[in-house]
């Protein structure tokens, strides 16, 4: 407990927690039902209707019978994941901000590692929870929070990861200079966003969805993978079809909020180099070049690479 403990913080005034989750500042009392402390304060209404709608649909959901075992082999069919897992030190203090159902979180703890997993909706925290218990995992500790006051330390983590949240904020680029504070000088971040060129195909997916009052959505990979599973069926079709909020970005963008925040660019995933191949680099080592024009031609090339499957790359940065 103690070393999650140094990993969180009171949302309200920043201060250390004592072991009942009670600030050792301000004197504020948080609760920890199901061994999930509550360190979420009241937010604004945006984000309030994206937390209610992963209230209804947690996502990824976990298929039945899932084990350890599953998850590692579902998640090390990914070139990105193992990547992921290869760069990070085997004693790292790990954040998976907008952990969902904690899937990443589950799969990150091994070796030393100690990782937070945290996410604004409870029913997706306990369906993670209740997966760490049942996978006998005890190197993850989930919280409820957002980016609005984090529950989190300050420049505690070695590695930060968050993939597939910020696009869901009412501000992509605020709530990106809240998250890179969490990072210790030093530390990696690990930026997975929509990005503006790949998510086109999906655009053209969703318009014919609406027409047909999602009885008729063409060409989706993962929705036909899905077809004899309804429940992790339904959570793909709300999370990528009618979710309240949604933002899409290019790789520029983000180099510009790296820079606005202190965060020196490392490499991008898929690559941003022309005819270059990613499984053989290091995701923490600086990209051979940087070159804007090229970024905007392998941002093309993804609405190919990415485009069935939703157009999310990922941004590596280091914060300075």
């Amino acid at each position: 407990m103690h070393s999650f403990l140094e990993l969180l913080a009171c949302p309200a005034c920043t201060e250390a927690l004592a072991a009942d989750f009670s600030c050792r500042g301000c004197g504020a009392c948080y609760e920890s039902p199901d061994g999930i402390p509550n360190l979420r304060l009241p937010s604004d209404t945006r984000t309030e209707v994206v937390r209610s709608f992963y209230q209804q649909a947690p996502f990824p959901d976990y298929p039945p019978r899932a084990s350890l075992a599953w998850l590692q082999a579902r998640a090390e069919r990914s070139e990105f994941v193992r990547l992921v897992d290869r760069a990070i030190s085997g004693d790292a203090r790990i954040l998976d901000f907008g952990c969902g159902t904690g899937q990443m979180s589950l799969y990150l703890a091994r070796a030393r590692r100690v990782v937070i997993g945290a996410d604004l909706t409870r029913a997706s925290l306990e369906l993670g929870e209740a997966a760490a218990r049942r996978f006998q995992v005890d190197q993850v500790q989930f919280v409820e929070t957002d980016l609005h006051r984090p529950g989190l330390r300050e420049g505690a983590f070695d590695v930060v990861y968050s993939s597939g949240v910020l696009h869901h904020t009412p501000n992509p680029r605020a709530a990106f200079a809240r998250l890179a504070r969490l990072a210790r000088p030093g530390g990696m971040i690990v930026l997975g966003l929509y990005n503006a060129f790949a998510r086109a195909p999906f655009r053209l997916r969703r318009l014919v969805a609406r027409l047909f009052g999602y009885r008729f959505i063409p060409f989706d990979p993962v929705l036909n993978e899905r077809e004899n599973e309804p429940a992790r069926r339904e959570a793909w079709l709300r999370d990528q079809y009618q979710h309240p909020e949604e933002h899409s970005h290019t790789l520029a963008e983000v180099q510009a909020w790296f820079v606005e925040n202190g965060v020196e660019y490392v490499r991008a995933y898929p690559s941003a180099m022309l005819n270059h191949e990613s499984e053989s680099e290091e995701l923490f080592a600086s990209a051979a070049d940087n070159w804007r024009v090229e970024g905007w031609l392998a941002q093309l090339g993804w609405i190919g690479s990415l485009g069935h499957e939703g157009g999310l790359f990922v941004t590596v940065g280091q914060r300075i």
